[in-house]
């Protein structure tokens, strides 16, 4: 059975950059110390914008440009970069919350075997939500799990009302 460690978005402006938090802060080691000890196949998520940010659906709704690609808050978080030294890792730029190519890239490495997915990250209630159920729906028979103790939300509360959502669509939150 393969198994794979999906780490949503660990940029540094998700971190302490422009949209940065003291909870996403508070995660980072435990991050690192999950990817470090991880056995299997690992992917990265990147949330990428453009130069353009501003005049999209996105910017007008959110509007504080972050993860411009190519610039220092679009790098993964240094010590996140460190801990994926040497691992296996496939690395999506995603133009949005959800990856639709995220499933893809997992049934193409799963190369047609039963898997196991974890997903830690950044932000629980928008980015890890999103991509645990495009793979959730995708492959409805997969055991996904989700560590409570490798993610933050924008908030303490939407953290906790994401993991609740993630639950109830039978994906098991650990690490609480």
């Amino acid at each position: 059975m393969k198994k794979f460690l999906i780490v949503v978005d660990m940029q540094k402006d998700f971190v302490d950059g422009a949209l940065g938090t003291s909870e996403a802060q508070a995660i980072v080691e435990n991050v690192a110390r999950k990817i470090e000890a991880f056995d299997g196949e690992i992917i990265v998520t990147y949330d990428t914008h453009g130069e353009n940010y501003m005049q999209t659906a996105e910017g007008r709704k959110l509007p504080v440009p972050h993860c411009i690609k190519g610039t220092p808050g679009w790098q993964l978080n240094d010590r996140v970069e460190t801990a994926l030294a040497g691992k296996r890792c496939t690395r999506i730029e995603k133009p949005t919350f959800g990856s639709v190519e995220l499933p893809q890239v997992v049934g193409r490495l799963a190369e047609g075997e039963d898997f196991t997915a974890e997903f830690v990250g950044l932000c629980t209630d928008i980015c890890v939500v999103s991509n645990a159920l495009l793979v959730k729906a995708t492959y409805p028979e997969m055991e996904l799990y989700v560590d409570a103790s490798c993610c933050a939300g924008v908030t303490p509360a939407t953290h906790q009302a994401a993991l609740a959502t993630m639950r109830s669509c039978q994906i098991t939150i650990v690490g609480e």
